[in-house]
C-alpha cells in the first residue's frame, strides 16, 4: 500500500476548493490572503501555489494589485461547460466501451462504488466522484487529449454539478442514470451508452438552466 503525502500547498488548495465548490466562498467573494493564511495557520508561499491552482482551474480570478476574487457562476458559463461535454464525452465514452480491458473495467467499477457510498451531505466529495467516474469511463479509449479534456470539463462542472444536486431528489435520479450507464458501458452496447449520456448530460444542463432563471425571478 502506498502513502499519498500531500504537500502544505495541496492541502489549502483543498481546503479553500472545497470551499468554492460548495458555495461557502460565493462568486465576487475577495480573497483576504492575509486573514485566510491566519485561518488556516499556512505562510504566503504555499496559499499563493494553492491560489494559482485555483485561478488555472477557473475557480478565482486574479485582478492587478487585487489579490483574487472568487469566480461567479453563471447561466453562460454552464451552458458553456455542458455544450462541449455534450460535443465530446458521449461519443467518447461509448467508443472507450467498445476497447475496455478487464483492468479498465475494474476501475470504472470501483469508480461507480465510490460515487455510490460518497455521503450526501459532503457533496464536494460527491462532486469529485462524479468526475472520476465520467472520466473512467472515457480513458480506456487511449485518446489521451479527448480524456485531458473531458477530466478538465468535469473539473470546470463540479460546482455546477454541487448546485444540480442540491434539490431534493436530484441524488436518487442521478444514482440511477450512473447505474445505468455502468451497466451499458459494461455490455459494451456502445449506442446505449451514447444515449443515455447524452441524456444524463442534456438533463443536468437543462435542470440547471431552470435553477438560474428561478433564482432571478
Amino acid at each position: 500500500m502506498s502513502i499519498v503525502v500531500r504537500t502544505l500547498s495541496e492541502q489549502v488548495f483543498e481546503i479553500v476548493r472545497e470551499q468554492i465548490v460548495t458555495g461557502k466562498l460565493a462568486g465576487h467573494t475577495a480573497i483576504r490572503q492575509d486573514a485566510l493564511a491566519t485561518e488556516l495557520g499556512v505562510s504566503k508561499i504555499p496559499l499563493r501555489e494553492a491560489l494559482a491552482r485555483l485561478e488555472q482551474e477557473g475557480l478565482l480570478t486574479s485582478h492587478a494589485n487585487r489579490g483574487y476574487s472568487v469566480q461567479p457562476m453563471s447561466a453562460d458559463e454552464a451552458d458553456d461547460i455542458f455544450a462541449l461535454r455534450l460535443s465530446i464525452e458521449p461519443q467518447a465514452a461509448a467508443y472507450a466501451s467498445t476497447v475496455a480491458n478487464d483492468s479498465d473495467r475494474a476501475i470504472a467499477i470501483l469508480a461507480f462504488e465510490e460515487l455510490d457510498n460518497a455521503a450526501s451531505e459532503r457533496l464536494a466529495e460527491v462532486a469529485i466522484r462524479n468526475r472520476v467516474f465520467h472520466t473512467a469511463l472515457v480513458r480506456p479509449g487511449r485518446r489521451l487529449l479527448t480524456t485531458q479534456m473531458v477530466e478538465r470539463l468535469a473539473i470546470l462542472a463540479e460546482r455546477y454539478v454541487v448546485a444540480h444536486l442540491r434539490p431534493a431528489g436530484r441524488e436518487d435520479r442521478a444514482h440511477l442514470e450512473h447505474r445505468q450507464l455502468l451497466d451499458a458501458w459494461l455490455a459494451r452496447d456502445d449506442d446505449r451508452m451514447l444515449t443515455l449520456l447524452t441524456s444524463h448530460i442534456q438533463s443536468t444542463l437543462t435542470d440547471l438552466r431552470f435553477q438560474f432563471v428561478t433564482a432571478r425571478d
